[in-house]
């Protein structure tokens, strides 16, 4: 299942045009004055693994302006990989025996440039980026590099997202929220984060003023709440105050705390399930019978926040969640439910 930053990251930069932003910072400058740019488009990036089982990976496609076809194969990591260069090197193969099979008299492969965009919470990234660094090989450098022959050259670009300075990140050329991206996936898991958002004030007030703002705001309250949690939600809804009128503001909290809690409940299953095997049938059918208290409360059509749906969720007395249940039939407002039960 994919996770928030996986999430994020693909709503994103599975845009052409803030892929393209991504791919012009990251490439080196012969490939960004060859590329056509106007032939960038995503393919499927699907790699199944045996161990790693399904990695979801963004494949684009251009060509240059003398019909070279190249793909940049470009993989997110939110922790640094150890063994990051064997894995790109897999996925590359995996995706040149797939065009062999769908180009049977092709004589060349085309050019598959692996790119991997990191964000930690803190270090930079440290892991090889080559294959053959990899290999165990004599200490003396002679003959390291006689050695070094004999094993494969690979190497993937990385954007370290890290080891960028805020301005830089702030003035990289794009749309507004690639750039705004790029700065909430490199503070998002440090205590800067919080601060910084009001900073950021002008780049929110951009994004909201394209065709989809809105759309594109949800998307960074969802990722943003999700990642910094109570904290950065507080400071997500004073910057919205600045850049959104009243009826928007409240649309777009209403909306996203809707979807917060929808996704409390297919964790509350999904928990269910979890304790059902290890503790009974029973535990799974309370958080059952939890599920069906907030499913009964959105489409009622009731205002609920994210912190109420999760007191539902981690309820484990049958007789509170009866009570709920029954007054959620008939209430007309969220305290109607709750009222009169121990916090």
């Amino acid at each position: 299942m994919s996770g928030p930053h996986d999430l994020f990251v693909r709503y994103t930069f599975g845009h052409p045009e803030r892929a393209e932003a991504e791919l012009r910072a990251v490439l080196p400058a012969y490939v960004v004055s060859e590329v056509d740019w106007s032939s960038l488009r995503q393919e499927s990036g699907s790699v199944v693994d045996p161990e790693l089982r399904e990695t979801e990976s963004d494949l684009l496609r251009l060509r240059t302006g003398r019909s070279l076809l190249l793909y940049v194969l470009l993989e997110h990591q939110s922790s640094v990989e150890p063994w990051m260069a064997l894995r790109m090197l897999r996925y590359v193969v995996r995706q040149l025996e797939r065009w062999r099979q769908a180009h049977p008299d092709s004589k060349l492969l085309p050019l598959i440039i692996p790119l991997v965009m990191y964000h930690g919470p803190e270090e930079a990234w440290t892991a090889p980026r080559r294959v053959e660094d990899l290999f165990e090989l004599p200490d003396e450098e002679a003959e390291r590099e006689r050695w070094r022959a004999l094993v494969p050259r690979f190497e993937y670009l990385l954007d370290d997202l890290t080891a960028e300075r805020e301005e830089a990140l702030r003035t990289r050329p794009g749309p507004p929220l690639a750039r705004l991206a790029w700065l909430v996936l490199r503070y998002g898991r440090t205590g800067e984060l919080v601060q910084k958002l009001p900073d950021w004030v002008a780049l929110f007030a951009q994004v909201q003023s394209t065709p989809e703002g809105l759309e594109h705001l949800k998307a960074l309250l969802r990722y943003l709440v999700r990642i910094g949690g109570k904290p950065a939600g507080q400071a997500m809804e004073q910057v919205l105050h600045s850049v959104l009128d009243e009826r928007r503001e409240e649309e777009l909290m209403w909306r996203n705390e809707k979807e917060l809690i929808e996704q409390g409940v297919q964790q509350g299953l999904a928990r269910g399930r979890e304790e059902g095997l290890k503790r009974g049938m029973e535990q799974g059918r309370l958080h059952g019978r939890a599920e069906a208290i907030l499913r009964l409360i959105i489409v009622r059509g009731l205002s609920i926040d994210y912190i109420s749906g999760q007191r539902i969720l981690s309820c484990t007395d049958e007789a509170t969640l009866d009570r709920w249940f029954d007054r959620a039939l008939r209430a007309s407002s969220l305290a109607e439910v709750l009222e009169d039960v121990a916090q």
